[in-house]
C-alpha cells in the first residue's frame, strides 16, 4: 500500500509515522507513506496557499491552484483508489471504513486547513470526504494521522499477531470484552475464574457475553446498527 498525504504543515506528521506499528510496517516494506508540502506546488512567488473567501467573513480558504497541481502531479505517477479530504462535515470514520481502505493499493489524503479548501477541489478532485468526529481541528493533519494508523495496522503482517486486529472493538459492531493479565490475584483483586479454567468454550462464551453486555451499557447504538 502507498499513502500520499498533502498538507501545508508537513512537520506535524513527522512523529506519528516514524514510531511504533506504522514505523514497523514501513520498515518491513508493507506500506509506503509520503508527505507532500502543498506550498511546493504553489506558483505564487511567496508560496502562498490561501486567500480570502469571495463571500467575505472571517478566516482564509486554501486556494485551488497548488492543490490541483499537487493532485495532478501525483495522479500522473500512479492511479489512486481514493482521494480523501479530511473535513468535519465528511462521513464519520469507522472501523468498517478502515477495513475497506486497508484493502486499497494507493490512497491520497488532502488535509484541510484554515476555513477549508476551495469547493471546486471537493467537487472535481475528491472521491471521498471523511471526518474523525463532530468537532473542528486546526487542520486535517491529525485526522490524516489517525486514519493512517487505523488503516496500516490492518495490513497483514504489520502486526505480528494478525488475529489481534480482527478482535478489536468495532470489528463486529461490538466493544471488546475486558482483558486481564498476570498476576491472577493482585492485593485481593482477582481475575475472573473462567479465564483461568483452560476451557476454551466457556472462555469464548464468557467473552461474547461480556462484549455484548459492555456494548449494551456503553454503546447501545452499535447494537442498533448490528440489527
Amino acid at each position: 500500500m502507498r499513502i500520499d498525504i498533502l498538507t501545508v504543515v508537513p512537520e506535524l506528521l513527522e512523529s506519528p509515522f516514524n514510531h511504533s506499528i506504522i514505523k514497523r510496517g514501513r520498515d518491513k516494506g508493507m506500506v509506503e507513506i509520503y508527505v507532500h508540502n502543498i506550498r511546493d506546488f504553489s506558483t505564487d512567488k511567496h508560496k502562498k496557499t490561501d486567500d480570502y473567501a469571495f463571500s467575505g467573513g472571517a478566516g482564509m480558504v486554501m486556494t485551488i491552484q497548488p492543490i490541483e497541481a499537487a493532485i495532478e502531479y501525483l495522479k500522473s505517477q500512479r492511479e489512486y483508489d481514493e482521494i480523501i479530504y479530511t473535513s468535519p462535515d465528511g462521513e464519520q470514520f469507522t472501523q468498517g471504513i478502515a477495513n475497506q481502505l486497508s484493502l486499497k493499493n494507493n490512497i491520497m489524503i488532502l488535509c484541510g486547513h484554515y476555513k477549508g479548501v476551495d469547493q471546486r477541489i471537493r467537487d472535481h478532485f475528491i472521491t471521498r470526504e471523511i471526518s474523525i468526529g463532530d468537532y473542528v481541528l486546526t487542520g486535517g493533519e491529525l485526522a490524516a494521522a489517525v486514519m493512517t494508523d487505523s488503516i496500516v495496522r490492518l495490513i497483514p503482517g504489520v502486526i505480528s499477531d494478525e488475529t489481534s486486529a480482527l478482535t478489536d472493538s468495532f470489528q463486529d459492531n461490538l466493544l471488546s470484552p475486558p482483558v486481564y493479565t498476570r498476576p491472577a490475584d493482585y492485593k485481593g483483586l482477582k481475575v475472573p475464574e473462567v479465564l483461568l479454567s483452560g476451557n476454551d468454550k466457556k472462555i469464548n462464551d464468557w467473552k461474547e457475553k461480556q462484549a455484548y453486555e459492555r456494548t449494551k451499557k456503553l454503546r447501545p447504538d452499535l447494537l442498533d446498527e448490528k440489527n
